[in-house]
């Protein structure tokens, strides 16, 4: 038998990305991507964390088509919640993000900040909203894509500790997709939107050989714990910000100080400037949804 170790280097075309290794430890050079090896194809997806302004999506339009034409990339998905004015999404620029190769986009708590995202939030499959809201509420929690004609199902989740609203439980939500989705749908990625690490991890590992990608968003700090899990599941607590660098969290950060020292209410106004990307590119098997590289993404000007 074989066992597989996740390989973190970037590869070059013709490369598949991961060794075998036999019982005696001895390297065995990597399969190579060819018609020698028809069972093994890689689907190449980029995660793209939360958009935040017009520098964040600045920063999408210079920086998306470069790295999939160089990383072969066949499916993007970003979180665009915070990507009109730093809160929430209009149509104009939901088109924007959409007219710049991305297939899904995902949100989270601010999805409804715009109401004009009312008018076409149920008319936009490929745009979501927390899978975990009440029954009746507007738009859809999960879609199932396709790339490369292989259909991959994309499922936005929100968590529970710490977030404004009270949502429904992620694990028994996500839990009912995944029961209701084809045999024939063998790739699986969740944005699971939430403030603390741990409900994050806890759900990935309660995931783990179940889904290909478990991404977190929502605190805009990307973390640097990228991993494939023992049965194939890849993770990153946090994708991180594609939004303005100098900020906190994409506000001005005299903002910020001047709520946290007066305890007074204040504007939250969206940072400009030098921009950052944070996002993650997966490699996963076609056949069998496992993660097979993971590599970190963060850009800065």
């Amino acid at each position: 038998m074989l066992r597989s170790l996740v390989c973190h280097h970037r590869h070059g075309k013709g490369e598949c990305g991961f060794w075998r290794v036999r019982r005696t430890g001895v390297r065995v050079p990597p399969w190579p991507r060819s018609r020698s090896y028809p069972q093994k194809i890689l689907m190449n997806l980029l995660l793209i964390g939360d958009i935040v302004g017009k520098t964040g999506r600045r920063m999408v339009l210079s920086q998306v088509p470069g790295i999939v034409k160089h990383r072969g990339i066949d499916l993007v998905i970003a979180n665009a919640e915070n990507a009109a004015g730093g809160n929430g999404l209009t149509h104009e620029v939901m088109d924007e993000l959409f007219s710049v190769g991305i297939g899904v986009l995902t949100s989270g708590n601010h999805i409804f900040d715009k109401k004009e995202v009312f008018d076409f939030l149920d008319d936009v499959p490929h745009l979501l909203r927390p899978l975990n809201l009440p029954s009746g509420t507007p738009g859809r929690g999960y879609v199932v894509a396709s790339a490369r004609n292989v259909p991959v199902a994309v499922i936005n989740v929100a968590g529970r500790a710490f977030m404004p609203f009270h949502y429904g439980d992620p694990f028994e939500a996500v839990e009912q997709v995944l029961t209701s989705l084809p045999a024939e749908v063998k790739i699986v990625v969740i944005d699971f939107h939430a403030e603390t690490s741990s409900e994050k991890a806890a759900l990935a590992w309660h995931l783990d050989g179940r889904v290909s990608v478990i991404v977190g968003t929502h605190t805009h700090v990307q973390t640097a714990d990228e991993r494939i899990f023992p049965r194939g599941t890849a993770f990153l607590t946090d994708l991180g910000m594609t939004g303005p660098r100098d900020s906190v969290i994409g506000v001005k950060s005299e903002l910020v100080i001047r709520k946290l020292r007066s305890q007074m209410p204040v504007r939250f106004d969206t940072a400009q400037g030098a921009g950052q990307f944070g996002a993650l590119v997966v490699e996963v098997d076609d056949m069998t949804g496992h993660a097979v590289t993971v590599d970190r993404i963060f850009i800065r000007e």
